[in-house]
């Protein structure tokens, strides 16, 4: 299992249609082979910062499979004008839970 990780910094005063669009956009990803499963989170302390978490089978799941789909365009679409500076997206992998 694959974890994304973005730090979303969404522009000031956009929150509540951001998380409007994402809800659509949430449908986009979820069909995409190779996801797992995902969450948003907003911050606590800076109220227009998003932690966004995704699961996936495998990196090859996001990167050529989602990013490379058609569906991508319309996740970009309805999202990416949402972000400032545009965020940067790593992959982990699990070593240890507890």
């Amino acid at each position: 299992m694959i974890l994304e990780q973005a730090v979303l910094d969404v522009r000031p005063g956009q929150a509540a249609d951001f998380e409007a669009a994402f809800s659509k956009a949430k449908a986009i990803i979820c069909s995409m082979p190779g996801f797992q499963g995902l969450t948003l989170s907003r911050c606590v302390e800076r109220l227009d910062t998003y932690l966004l978490l995704v699961q996936w089978d495998t990196l090859e799941h996001h990167t050529v499979g989602f990013r490379g789909s058609a569906q991508y365009q319309e996740w970009r679409r309805l999202l990416h004008h949402f972000y400032d500076p545009f965020p940067t997206v790593e992959h982990y992998r699990q070593v240890t839970t507890a």
